[in-house]
């Protein structure tokens, strides 16, 4: 199956925030994540969870997403709400598979920029811009795998997105 450019009718294009409104919102997503989680403890749960409160409050966020680490060197998709994701996704491939061999968090203004097939992987070809990080969840500090965010807009990330996503993270 090969991505379109059309939008699925039930996809909205994305809308970005000032950085007034976006720091706003992540006030409420952060609040609606803890008081829906609470003390549970079950991990897919939090993923499902968390993808859904964040594309409620966030309107740039078209695809929110995790991808889960299988063996030593690939991705596989995990819970998320948008468009078809890639499937499976190698270390160092992409901006995924760059910060699950990284371990560092990276911010893409313009992925159409990025060299198509190695530094991006356009599973869909409306998204143009992203955040990705690594999350930390096992017990010995290994790699659970990556959560991913894409925007229909270039330039949708930026510090704000990164320091709250990692909070998000760390508390889940």
């Amino acid at each position: 199956m090969s991505a379109s450019a059309e939008m699925p009718y039930f996809i909205k294009p994305s809308v970005n925030l000032t950085a007034t409104e976006k720091e706003a919102a992540y006030v409420r997503a952060h609040a609606a994540i803890q008081a829906t989680i609470g003390e549970e403890e079950d991990e897919l749960l939090k993923m499902v969870t968390i993808n859904s409160l964040l594309k409620t409050f966030l309107p740039y966020f078209y695809w929110v997403g995790f991808y889960l680490v299988r063996g030593e060197q690939e991705l596989v998709v995990g819970p998320y709400q948008g468009t078809l994701g890639c499937l499976t996704i190698q270390f160092g491939r992409g901006v995924c598979g760059a910060v699950a061999a990284s371990g560092q968090t990276k911010i893409v203004a313009d992925t159409h920029a990025l060299q198509q097939g190695k530094e991006h992987i356009a599973c869909d070809p409306n998204s143009r811009s992203e955040i990705v990080l690594p999350v930390r969840r096992r017990a010995d500090g290994s790699l659970l795998g990556v959560f991913d965010v894409d925007s229909t807009l270039t330039g949708s990330f930026d510090a704000v997105d990164q320091r709250w996503l990692e909070k998000i993270l760390a508390t889940f």
